[in-house]
């Protein structure tokens, strides 16, 4: 099993906790948010994992000498998508991939590995509990998704709260063909648009998000799957986010 983990970007809002450490070191209830996730994989899984890195790439590699780390050396000028693709080499025979400022446990990593499907996508359906104390991360900037019996029909911030089924975590897994769809998407988007092309939110390609790419596959009729989790979800993007999570992640299973 491959897992390919996104750490490459500062975390500027959580500051100064990042100020000398990549976010996915920041500590949540006495371990970094980056062990919680080794850990879920490794309940069941003795996994190899793939860092994309990027700020403060050297404490990882000191760090975690397990790791293969990959370099994105344009982690200041691009985005999630970009840096997912720093790791194409991995993608053969298919691969796991999260974000690495978020929290979940080992039961979502198992409902995800039981999917048959090509691309398949880890879902909170409680996500709204959550936002009633997000003021800094409010509902419009979450990454919606919305589904019927399991299929995905959109993935997008612009979902309205009300419309969404929840909240994607991150967390994803391709089969072959999947990843094989995957990539080949992308690079016909990278030829047509070039890093710098822009995207419909004016920003240019190179600065894209990940679910921008999978919300375009979706409309040009593309399958994708998701399994859900009802909580035992947070993201840590905010310094409000870090305290919430710091108040709540090990005191309950309902998180």
């Amino acid at each position: 099993m491959k897992v390919i983990l996104l750490g490459a970007g500062r975390g500027s809002r959580l500051m100064p906790l990042t100020a000398d450490k990549p976010k996915s070191f920041v500590q949540i209830g006495g371990k970094r948010i980056l062990d919680w996730t080794l850990d879920a994989f490794r309940q069941e899984y003795q996994p190899r994992f793939i860092f994309v890195g990027g700020y403060q790439i050297e404490m990882v590699r000191r760090d975690y000498p397990a790791f293969d780390v990959i370099k994105n050396a344009d982690w200041s000028k691009t985005n999630i998508l970009f840096s997912l693709l720093c790791a194409r080499d991995h993608f053969r025979g298919g691969f796991y991939s999260t974000y690495t400022d978020t929290l979940y446990r080992d039961t979502a990593v198992k409902q995800l590995s039981k999917s048959p499907h090509e691309i398949t996508l880890v879902m909170d359906t409680h996500w709204r509990q959550r936002y009633r104390f997000r003021s800094e991360h409010p509902e419009q900037d979450a990454e919606k998704i919305i589904a019927h019996d399991g299929v995905i029909t959109r993935v997008s911030r612009k979902i309205l709260p009300d419309a969404a089924t929840g909240e994607f975590t991150g967390l994803l897994k391709m089969n072959e063909r999947g990843a094989n769809i995957f990539l080949d998407y992308y690079d016909s988007l990278y030829a047509s648009l070039g890093p710098d092309g822009t995207l419909p939110d004016g920003k240019p390609f190179r600065m894209a998000y990940l679910i921008q790419q999978l919300d375009k596959m979706l409309q040009d009729g593309i399958k994708m799957h998701c399994v859900s989790v009802p909580g035992n979800y947070h993201e840590i993007d905010t310094l409000q986010d870090y305290h919430l999570a710091s108040n709540k992640w090990q005191k309950s299973d309902e998180n």
